[in-house]
């Protein structure tokens, strides 16, 4: 055979070979961001050291934490072969957001809220750490309000009547009380709580591999826990429950305990 056609068919032997390990990602490596991440059915996948799930498909999440300092290694492993893949992390400036005339209760909690408080978290962990084959977490989130205007961003600091206090982990829509709210994806009711002390008329939803998504502030709620809502569905409507100074809706985003910046799955700059 001769020697060109020789190194020719090993070339493509190569580049299919790369092609069929390759692992594809959709999303940015920046801090508090949402990833998509697609390799080939039956691969088990590392996030750094942790074991992560894979769909029979081949997709997988996870997210970047506000504040990482260091890069993602992501490793895969398929029929004995291993795979390393290095990504850098871009860091991000944060806002700082005052807010004033708040109630002093609200900011800083009485003793005797002490305890209800502890148990309201503990649900909420609770939710946020269900690890489900739910497959919805590869489809596309929407918007859950329409027609309103941003308040309130992801990493920004709050400064509560001159006191700086936990940075804010979502997005705020701001509407009018009773504006009807969407799911922005199809999932699992995992939480639906009338009264929680900070955020008052709350729902969570499951989409699976660790990906959940709170809604805070509620009015009211028309879902309950284990009900299957699909993408645009009715799930309740907007309030000012809980430590609100206003009607609004915030939202948040988890891998776990991992909180991500919703506005990474919105496609909201």
């Amino acid at each position: 055979m001769d020697s060109k056609i020789i190194k020719y068919f090993f070339l493509i032997l190569f580049i299919f070979s790369v092609k069929a390990s390759a692992v594809e990602f959709n999303g940015k490596f920046i801090q508090g961001h949402f990833i998509l991440g697609k390799t080939e059915p039956g691969s088990t996948i590392f996030i750094d050291k942790k074991k992560i799930k894979v769909s029979k498909d081949g997709f997988f999440a996870f997210g970047i934490g506000k504040d990482r300092k260091y890069d993602v290694v992501i490793t895969k492993e398929n029929k004995g072969n291993n795979e390393k893949i290095i990504k850098k992390v871009k860091k991000r400036k944060y806002n700082i957001q005052r807010i004033d005339g708040l109630p002093e209760k609200k900011v800083t909690p009485p003793e005797e809220f002490y305890a209800r408080i502890k148990k309201e978290n503990r649900l909420i962990g609770k939710a946020r750490a269900i690890d489900s084959d739910l497959p919805f977490f590869k489809e596309n989130f929407i918007i859950p309000v329409e027609n309103s205007i941003i308040t309130g961003v992801y990493g920004s600091q709050r400064i509560l009547n001159g006191i700086p206090k936990w940075p804010h982990y979502g997005l705020d829509f701001a509407q009018k009380k009773g504006t009807p709210i969407k799911a922005m994806n199809n999932g699992i009711v995992t939480l639906a709580e009338e009264d929680l002390y900070y955020t008052g008329a709350t729902l969570i939803f499951d989409h699976g591999h660790g990906i959940s998504t709170l809604y805070m502030h509620l009015d009211e709620i028309f879902v309950k826990v284990g009900d299957h809502v699909k993408k645009g569905d009715l799930v309740g409507t907007v309030g000012e429950s809980g430590r609100a100074t206003g009607p609004h809706l915030d939202i948040r985003l988890n891998w776990y305990d991992v909180r991500l910046d919703p506005a990474s799955v919105l496609k909201i700059k």
